[in-house]
């Protein structure tokens, strides 16, 4: 089964941590092994998350070495990324994987929503935070009232044939669609059920859901082979 790439604080159907599974990574490597030397490199690689239609007018963000920071300003609300392995649920074995790059470009209500989360993980992680840290910090915020579930219609673009999800995909996964949605919610969905189109399940209650929707062509349009293997975020 394919193992997730990138999802913000999101836990789906994987081990929990404490669990004494092998851990490839077990620690944070150096924080320049996640940076991408060339602004305009990132700058290319985060526009291949979504059609061109839309990319092109995007604001984009790159990774500098306290968080993201945005390098071109956008015109028609979409904010475009590349998530580092951080961003993926805390339990997956490679969160801390320096060679992770997934483009990913999301849409008005999801920058509104969702955005300030991958940005807080990535100061959190160039900040020295742990992986356990991260995990009290979110489950505190979620109790506090400060963190709340996405907006309804939030939505991210991942297809980028570029990019590297993970050692196993060694490179992309497949073109698709995320819906993030209040945890509990995939079921309205008819997320992970046998035949469905719509990949997911429910994590942490203290995390929200996201919704994997495979699609038939890349960014830039050419089409891309019918998923094989489900795909956990």
């Amino acid at each position: 089964m394919k193992k997730a790439a990138f999802l913000m604080l999101l836990l789906v159907g994987v081990t929990h941590a404490g669990d004494s599974a092998p851990q490839p990574y077990p620690a944070m490597a150096p924080a320049e092994q996640y940076l991408i030397a060339s602004a305009p490199e990132e700058i290319a690689l985060a526009r291949t998350a979504a059609p061109p239609s839309i990319s092109a007018a995007a604001e984009v963000l790159v990774l500098g070495r306290h968080g993201y920071q945005s390098a071109v300003r956008g015109k028609n609300g979409f904010v475009c990324f590349v998530e580092r392995a951080w961003d993926a649920n805390f339990d997956d074995p490679e969160f801390w994987n320096p060679k992770r790059r997934g483009p990913d470009c999301l849409n008005p209500a999801a920058v509104r929503s969702v955005l300030p989360l991958y940005r807080q993980r990535a100061e959190w992680a160039l900040a020295g935070v742990s992986r356990e840290q991260m995990i009290e910090r979110t489950r505190a915020a979620v109790a506090s009232g400060s963190l709340r579930p996405p907006e309804s219609g939030s939505l991210s673009y991942m297809l980028s044939r570029q990019g590297y999800l993970g050692d196993e995909e060694k490179g992309p996964w497949l073109p698709h669609l995320m819906l993030f949605l209040p945890h509990g919610a995939g079921a309205e969905w008819g997320m992970g059920l046998e035949g469905s189109p719509i990949l997911g399940a429910d994590g942490r209650p203290f995390e929200m859901t996201v919704a994997l929707i495979p699609v038939r062509r890349w960014s830039d349009g050419s089409p891309a082979p019918a998923p094989a293997t489900r795909h956990n975020h």
